[in-house]
């Protein structure tokens, strides 16, 4: 009965359920928890998760597979489905579901629970989903899934159904989201990864293409405005730490007040992956702003010890300032231009500084960036879009130039009017 459900199955109307959530526990053995709608956890990805933990993951690696995990779980639950008694077919639903079909629409929290009509309507003036910005010429969120989103979903699930089938869990029998069989992906050819060869690389078999992106810097005139539209001395002082260092949002927002030393010009960092103890380079600036930020701040009430954090709320109760309110600080200044510049694009305005420094030597870059690998660096010698557009335009200028330069010969040759005329049947009486 199942199977004739699925070979007919329609999705063209299909609206993802909001049960169940991801739980943010705040306990380090279980950081986040997927929990189903009647708010239990579900156990197969508790699992998985714990496992994720066992590998010396991030604490936001949990987050991102939970997401992951919790859209596939949703889907199943819709549609009546165990989590070990899915198939390919359900993973090839799943999966045309998200390329097709518009994002689930979010009501804020305030709204919730509000008539439709009591909602305000989004704002006007903006670009439209998708397309891109008028400012920054990125790209906007677009309604549906971006390849990215679904390719690591993708990899997350085909994972997690893995791990199950060695741990032999439940009844599942094979993975429902399957590798590339009896096929060499030669497009791929030999790749290079840290000096090491990857050859005949296989792929997930619902796996989407994902365009590589260019980073984009932040020109200086439109830094300018951002730094000015910010409201506090820490938020001046975050974005000048953030574009001197080159470090990213979570490595800076977890620096400790010791980490800070006015002396050496250094602030000190947890790096992402190998969670290595690093000292970074800023400039006087970054310091200036973040002393005016620690003298109002302490003269608040915000605590003050080394071994607490650096960066806070400005409003009671004190609380350590998180990424996600450092981002909706970071998009206020953004809307003040109309811009949709992230914090990541930060980091990517510092390397660019660095890179274009000739004294600067790409080695050390890779060093403050803490990238594994010098190759890293290479997709900042690729041009942009605006890079492109500007050095066409310079090319047809110098062409100009030198066309009005160039002196027109007196002895030019040129046709014989006498000879138009027959050639056109011109009558020249």
């Amino acid at each position: 009965m199942l199977d004739e459900q699925r070979s007919g199955r329609d999705l063209r109307n299909f609206v993802l359920p909001e049960l169940g959530q991801l739980l943010k526990t705040g306990d380090p053995w279980e950081p986040y928890r997927v929990l189903d709608g009647l708010g239990r956890p579900v156990a197969p990805a508790a699992l998985y998760l714990k496992e994720l933990m066992a590998r010396d993951s991030s604490p936001l690696t949990p987050r991102s597979y939970g997401m992951d995990l919790l859209r596939w779980f949703r889907f199943l639950w819709a549609l009546g489905i165990e989590w070990d008694r899915a198939t390919r077919e359900d993973a090839r639903d799943f999966m045309l579901w998200m390329k097709v079909a518009d994002k689930p629409t979010r009501i804020h929290w305030r709204h919730r629970g509000k008539a439709l009509s009591k909602v305000p309507p989004p704002r006007t003036g903006r670009p439209a989903p998708g397309t891109p910005n008028p400012v920054t010429g990125k790209p906007t969120v677009g309604a549906k899934y971006s390849p990215a989103t679904r390719a690591h979903c993708e990899t997350v699930l085909r994972e997690f159904y893995n791990f199950h089938l060695d741990e032999s869990t439940g009844s599942l029998l094979v993975n429902p989201f399957p590798l590339v069989r009896g096929r060499r992906l030669s497009q791929l050819g030999t790749q290079r990864d840290g000096g090491k060869k990857h050859r005949n690389r296989r792929t997930g078999l619902y796996r989407p293409t994902v365009p590589q992106r260019v980073p984009r810097r932040i020109p200086d005139e439109m830094y300018t405005k951002v730094f000015a539209g910010l409201r506090s001395y820490r938020d001046r002082a975050l974005l000048a730490f953030w574009v001197a260092t080159g470090a990213r949002a979570e490595e800076l927002l977890t620096v400790k007040q010791g980490g800070a030393i006015v002396g050496e010009q250094t602030i000190s960092v947890i790096r992402k992956g190998t969670r290595d103890y690093q000292d970074l380079a800023a400039t006087p600036d970054a310091f200036v702003w973040l002393r005016l930020y620690q003298e109002s701040a302490w003269k608040k009430g915000v605590p003050r010890d080394r071994h607490h954090p650096l960066w806070w709320t400005l409003r009671r109760p004190w609380r350590p300032l998180e990424y996600d309110a450092a981002r909706m600080m970071f998009n206020r200044a953004n809307d003040l231009l109309g811009a949709n510049w992230t914090l990541h694009d930060l980091r990517h305005t510092a390397t660019f500084l660095m890179l274009d420094d000739p004294n600067m030597p790409p080695v050390y870059v890779q060093k403050i960036l803490g990238h594994k690998y010098l190759s890293t660096l290479d997709i900042y010698n690729r041009p942009t879009g605006d890079d492109v557009i500007r050095a066409g335009l310079a090319h047809h200028a110098r062409q100009e130039k030198r066309r009005e330069a160039t002196p027109v010969p007196v002895d030019e040759p040129s046709y014989n009017p006498d000879s138009l005329s027959i050639l056109f049947g011109r009558d020249e009486s």
